[in-house]
């Protein structure tokens, strides 16, 4: 079976490279070739949050647009077209609608944020909002065979319209993401974030907890992709490091704690669709974590065993004290993540979740085709 997966971003993004790329090989061994393109290629993804490159940026999405029309051609090949969030990143959904409705291929939605919820740009502001058309989303919903969803948050939105949900959540490779070298005691401890420009309101917004605790922990704070020139906290030693693929797995093994606040009234309804992914990546390489129990967050690990959740204030200071103040029980958390994650979020059982989708949209297809060559 050939399913041809369209993309809004390059592999550099955490959706491409961990709900599609990933699974080429696994998806290969059940009998079905995905194939993926990317509307931006790598460059363009680089430039694209830089408000100074704007010129470019605009040039480079008309060039990517004309790009995505000749993808028609091998979508009229596909048995599935596989949409990861949209195809295109601003505008109607007239790609989709093309292969959805005017070559009649089935259509399988991948939503691991809440695409379907507007917010505006912390790069584009208002300009942005209008561009970005979140109102496609649910054109997408309907015009869908299935939705596969990252948490059951999106699932139950997707459900709501009538649509069939399958809860995938996004997974990452346990071979490839594992515990550090043993035997590394770091000294100061160190607190960790791996994120993005849009998420890093979040973790802002424990700064002043982060602080507080300074008066009483020694520590270290690691901040890797928040897009900022400097980032200072008072009384704290900070960590201002790029984001860059070849040292992802290294960068997530470097951290005691992770930390990973969703501050829900910055982004609203936007924040509780996110998936939780961070929790299954610092459980992978054994990284005890706290995070705030909203959206896929909330779901994932088992609260206590595999790390602590905090809200307020108050609470992510004691949480945080609690695990600075103990290795034993850091370690103890990291282990239980490691093993929380091979027992439940193992990528071969993901794999076939996906597979299942893509043959049920490819089905649904067929058994159309033989209702109508039945009919008298």
């Amino acid at each position: 079976m050939k399913v041809l997966a369209l993309a809004s971003y390059p592999v550099e993004a955490a959706a491409t490279r961990f709900r599609l790329r990933q699974f080429v090989e696994p998806l290969a061994a059940r009998g079905i070739t995905l194939q993926i393109h990317s509307f931006l290629d790598s460059q363009q993804f680089k430039q694209l949050y830089r408000q100074k490159s704007w010129p470019r940026t605009a040039l480079g999405l008309f060039g990517s647009s004309l790009r995505r029309l000749k993808d028609l051609e091998a979508a009229r090949q596909a048995d599935v077209i596989l949409i990861q969030r949209e195809a295109m990143m601003f505008g109607p959904p007239i790609i989709e609608w093309l292969g959805a409705r005017v070559m009649k291929r089935p259509m399988v939605l991948d939503l691991d944020d809440a695409t379907y919820v507007s917010y505006t740009s912390p790069t584009y502001g208002g300009l942005g909002s209008v561009l970005k058309w979140f109102s496609k989303t649910d054109d997408l919903i309907r015009w869908a065979r299935l939705v596969t969803c990252g948490n059951r948050g999106i699932a139950e939105y997707v459900s709501s319209k009538g649509t069939e949900a399958r809860v995938i959540p996004t997974v990452v490779d346990t071979d490839v993401f594992r515990p550090g070298p043993g035997g590394i005691a770091r000294n100061p401890v160190v607190l960790g974030w791996i994120g993005t420009h849009s998420t890093f309101p979040y973790l802002e917004s424990i700064f002043p907890v982060l602080g507080d605790l300074a008066r009483d922990h020694k520590f270290r704070l690691k901040v890797v992709g928040a897009g900022k020139e400097s980032i200072s906290v008072p009384g704290v030693e900070v960590e201002n490091a790029t984001w860059e693929i070849d040292r992802e797995v290294e960068d997530f093994q470097s951290i005691d704690i992770g930390l990973y606040p969703i501050d829900a009234s910055l982004y609203s309804g936007w924040a509780s669709g996110k998936s939780g992914f961070k929790a299954v990546q610092y459980m992978a390489v054994g990284v005890p974590y706290i995070a705030t129990p909203v959206g896929g967050s909330a779901e994932i690990g088992l609260e206590g065993t595999t790390h602590l959740f905090a809200t307020s204030n108050e609470e992510w200071h004691q949480a945080l004290d609690n695990l600075l103040a103990s290795a034993t029980r850091r370690q103890q958390m990291g282990a239980a993540g490691r093993r929380h994650v091979i027992e439940h979020y193992g990528l071969e059982a993901q794999a076939d979740k996906l597979a299942n989708a893509l043959r049920e949209a490819a089905e649904g297809k067929k058994r159309l085709n033989v209702a109508r060559a039945s009919r008298p």
